[in-house]
C-alpha cells in the first residue's frame, strides 16, 4: 500500500480569514453605527412630529376656545343691550306710574278736600239750630236767677199784694217764652229729620235681600296677530264700590262661557240709534263715518 504525505500551509487562509474579519469587523461597526444613526434620526423625527402634533392640537384648541370666546361674548353684548333697553323701558313706565300717580293722588286729594269742606259745611247747618239756640237763650238761661227775682217795693202794706201779682205774671211770661222757645225748637227739629231722611238712605230697605240689574259691557278682541283673545269686562262706576265691582267681574268671568247665543238678523232700534248719534257727534272724516255704519250694518247680532 502507497503512502503519501502531504503538507498543507494555512498561513494564506489565515491571512484571507483574518482579512475578512476585519471587513466583517468594519461592516459590523459601519452597521451599529447607521442603526445608531438611524435610531437617533427617528427618534429626531418622532420629537419633530410629536411637537407639530402638540403645536397644532393646541393651536386648534386656542382657536376654537377663541371663536368660543367670540361667540359668548357677542351673546353677553346683545343680552347687555336687551338689558340696557328693558331698563330704559322699565324706568319710562316707572316715571310714567309716578306721574299718573301723583295726578290721580292729586286729583283724589283735591276730591276730599272738597267732600271734607262740603260735609263741614253740611255739619255746621246740621248743628245751627242747635247752636243759634244756645246762642240765643244762653244768657237767659244763665241770667235766669237775676231776672225771675222779684223786686218788692218797700212801701205802704197795701202795694204788696198788687207786687206779687206783678212777679207772678212776670214769671208766667218767662216761662210762656221759654215753651215757646222749645216749641219752635223742637219744630225745627223735626223739620230738620225730615230733611235728612229724604236726603239719607235708610238702611232698612237693604237689609233683606233683593234684585238689581245693573248693565254689564263685555268686549273681546286680538290685540296683536296672534289667535289669543282678549276678554275685558266693564262695569258702570256709578254708585257702586270696588268691592261690588270686583265681584260683578268675577262673576261674569265665571259665567260668560255657560251663556248660550242666539242669532238675530235685524239688530234692536235703540242701539242702531245710539250708535247714529255716535257717528254724527264724532269728529272723524266723512268716509270712515260711512265706513263704520256699513260695518255695523253688515255686522250679525246675537242675543241671549
Amino acid at each position: 500500500m502507497a503512502t503519501f504525505n502531504y503538507t498543507v500551509d494555512t498561513k494564506p487562509m489565515a491571512e484571507e480569514i483574518r482579512s475578512v474579519s476585519h471587513h466583517v469587523n468594519a461592516t459590523t461597526g459601519a452597521v451599529v453605527a447607521m442603526q445608531t444613526a438611524v435610531i437617533l434620526a427617528e427618534e429626531k423625527a418622532a420629537d419633530h412630529v410629536c411637537n407639530n402634533v402638540n403645536k397644532g392640537f393646541y393651536s386648534l384648541i386656542r382657536s376654537q376656545i377663541s371663536q368660543k370666546m367670540a361667540k359668548l361674548q357677542s351673546d353677553v353684548d346683545s343680552h347687555l343691550m336687551q338689558l340696557v333697553q328693558q331698563k330704559n323701558a322699565l324706568l319710562s313706565i316707572k316715571n310714567r306710574m309716578q306721574r299718573d300717580y301723583n295726578m290721580i293722588a292729586g286729583r283724589y286729594i283735591k276730591l276730599f278736600n272738597g267732600l271734607n269742606a262740603n260735609l263741614k259745611q253740611r255739619v255746621f247747618e246740621l248743628d245751627k239750630p242747635t247752636i243759634d239756640f244756645a246762642v240765643k237763650e244762653v244768657d237767659k238761661v244763665s241770667n235766669r236767677t237775676k231776672y225771675l227775682t222779684a223786686t218788692i217795693p218797700i212801701t205802704q202794706l197795701e202795694s204788696v199784694s198788687l207786687s206779687q201779682k206783678i212777679v207772678a205774671s212776670n214769671i208766667k211770661h218767662r216761662g210762656l217764652n221759654v215753651i215757646n222757645s222749645m216749641r219752635s225748637f223742637l219744630f225745627e227739629m223735626n223739620t230738620q229729620k225730615k230733611l235728612t231722611d229724604q236726603i239719607l238712605i235708610n238702611d232698612n230697605r237693604y237689609t233683606g235681600t233683593a234684585t238689581i240689574y245693573i248693565p254689564v259691557v263685555i268686549c273681546e278682541c286680538n290685540r296683536d296677530k296672534t289667535d289669543s283673545k282678549n276678554l275685558e269686562i266693564i262695569v258702570s262706576d256709578v254708585e257702586l264700590d270696588n268691592f261690588s265691582k270686583s265681584a260683578i267681574q268675577n262673576t261674569a268671568y265665571a259665567e260668560i262661557n255657560k251663556v248660550e247665543w242666539s242669532q238675530k238678523s235685524v239688530s234692536n232700534s235703540e242701539i242702531k240709534s245710539e250708535f247714529s248719534k255716535l257717528l254724527s257727534s264724532s269728529s272723524k272724516s266723512q268716509r270712515v263715518k260711512d265706513l263704520a255704519m256699513q260695518l255695523f250694518q253688515s255686522n250679525n247680532y246675537q242675543t241671549i
